[in-house]
């Protein structure tokens, strides 16, 4: 089974993301940073907090639905708020999805958030609202069941450090994660974590049993050149059973974001 893990910058590498998606074509994909903007009328719309100005691809998640035909997807919206078309606001959605190869059954599966709750009328104050998606899997070609659960970490305007609200969200994110796991279930937890490798988050998910694969197998970091700011981790992949893995693999070529995307098979 291959997973993959990206933070989608939401969309702004669209041509060459979707691209990579489907020539890579994933078992299963833990998306972040997902946009869905149902009453648009152009591809491209603007996101704008502060003097922070992004392209935002206006239904990135339908693109990602046509580059996966035989996969089940599922959108999982933490917010909403504006996106600008010129002077124009258009409400859009913002969050994560998963997408799992239709071979591939679901048989459990669980959303909620991991900081703050869905914010309907606008993204929000820093830290902003932030949500998991978690789903068990039954694998009938080796008769296994798997879990996988993905977050994308709240954002900090003062950096990555420990605060109570990330050790709060990994203690939500692992009770998600429990909810939908079973003892004899290969268990995978990723996503942008936004924290540094020795980061209470991670130190409390080792403890859980879980073994971190970035640090070890790419410590220049999971950010792209695209990427201009200090500090090059973000983006983790962990799992309980370590002897499951078949391979481990951060993707630095294509650049399709400012994240690398994550991908391991087991």
């Amino acid at each position: 089974m291959k997973i993959m893990s990206l933070n989608a910058w939401g969309g702004v590498l669209h041509d060459e993301l979707v691209a990579f998606l489907g020539e890579a074509d994933p078992d299963v994909l833990c998306l972040q940073e997902v946009i869905r903007t149902p009453d648009a009328e152009r591809d491209w719309l603007v996101y704008r907090d502060g003097d922070h100005v992004l392209d935002q691809r206006a239904n990135f998640f339908d693109e990602v639905c046509r580059a996966l035909p035989r996969h089940a997807a599922y959108f999982c919206p933490a917010a909403r708020g504006a996106l600008w078309d010129d002077a124009t606001e258009v409400a859009s959605f913002w969050g994560l999805a998963t997408f799992v190869r239709t071979s591939i059954t679901v048989i459990g599966q669980a959303q909620g958030f991991v900081h703050g709750d869905f914010s309907p009328h606008g993204y929000g104050d820093h830290p902003r609202p932030r949500n998991a998606h978690a789903v068990r899997l039954y694998d009938a070609a080796l008769d296994r069941t798997v879990s996988i659960a993905h977050m994308h970490g709240l954002r900090d305007l003062r950096g990555k450090m420990d605060t109570p609200e990330r050790l709060v969200q990994a203690q939500r994110f692992l009770a998600l994660s429990d909810q939908v796991s079973d003892t004899d279930d290969i268990r995978v937890l990723c996503g942008d974590f936004n924290v540094e490798p020795d980061s209470e988050t991670l130190a409390l998910m080792r403890q859980r049993g879980f073994t971190e694969l970035v640090t070890r197998h790419a410590p220049q970091g999971t950010r792209t050149s695209l990427y201009q700011k200090p500090g090059r981790f973000a983006d983790y992949l962990l799992v309980d059973r370590p002897e499951k893995v078949l391979n481990f693999d951060v993707v630095r070529h294509p650049e399709v974001s400012d994240h690398c995307p994550l991908i391991v098979k087991i």
